[in-house]
């Protein structure tokens, strides 16, 4: 077996089944708001913080400089996480294919694991709960060996979200790990490969059957992309 200690993974499109809602609730919001997007732009900039992507966005509309822009970023922001956790709240959340299966190995082979995501805490915590995935987390939000999983990390907890590695480097001050080599990072979008690698993991995967195809994520920096997380046993127990 490998000396992976640490599988740090997305969650909307990666551990969580995603059919593009997060996209289309960012359109709606954005529509609602007078932001005029494409959604294949909204598609690229899955996986970073969602205030980051309409400060983006909004500054590229009305330049980095208008005294507008915090206005119209905040009356974004606003619809959207209402929006967003009216889709949580009101749709079932259920686990992408190989999610729980992969869990169960990783925890009997005692490696550990970490979601990081986009979203702030409030909506986090709405997927984990419906998810049962909250339970036996403490304020901290760190599990034990036996809980389903070990850190939660959103990205409000950080100064900056993807594709800053710095989701990933809480996850492994919290679990205790501190070698990068032995840190497995694995996500569905872009921002999830560029923050992997900003942090120097191990192993840095993509996922294709979340909200990106092959075509889509292969230009980014990975060191394998894979079909499902159903290929995670296998892949750890072969590299």
């Amino acid at each position: 077996m490998n000396a992976y200690k640490l599988v740090v993974f997305d969650m909307a499109g990666t551990t969580v089944t995603d059919q593009h809602e997060v996209e289309q609730c960012f359109a709606q919001a954005a529509s609602q708001t007078g932001l005029t997007v494409s959604a294949e732009r909204i598609l690229a900039m899955q996986g970073l913080s969602k205030r980051h992507v309409f400060e983006t966005l909004w500054g590229e509309l009305l330049g980095p400089d208008s005294n507008q822009l915090k206005t119209h970023v905040d009356v974004s922001y606003q619809r959207f996480t209402e929006v967003l956790e009216n889709h949580y709240l009101t749709h079932d959340i259920t686990p992408t294919a190989g999610c729980l299966e992969t869990f169960a190995f990783l925890r009997e082979q005692g490696i550990a694991i970490a979601l990081t995501t986009g979203f702030y805490r409030k909506v986090t915590d709405i997927i984990l709960g419906k998810l049962g995935w909250l339970d036996g987390l403490d304020a901290r939000y760190v599990g034990t060996p036996q809980t389903i999983i070990q850190a939660s990390i959103a990205s409000d907890e950080v100064p900056h979200g993807r594709p800053a590695p710095l989701m990933i480097q809480k996850a492994m001050q919290l679990l205790g790990v501190t070698d990068l080599k032995a840190v497995v990072n694995i996500g569905d979008t872009p921002s999830d490969l560029l923050s992997g690698q900003a942090a120097g993991v191990g192993l840095n995967l993509g996922v294709t059957n979340g909200t990106h195809s092959i075509d889509q994520l292969i230009t980014y920096p990975h060191d394998r992309l894979i079909g499902s997380l159903a290929e995670l046993p296998s892949l750890l127990n072969n590299v």
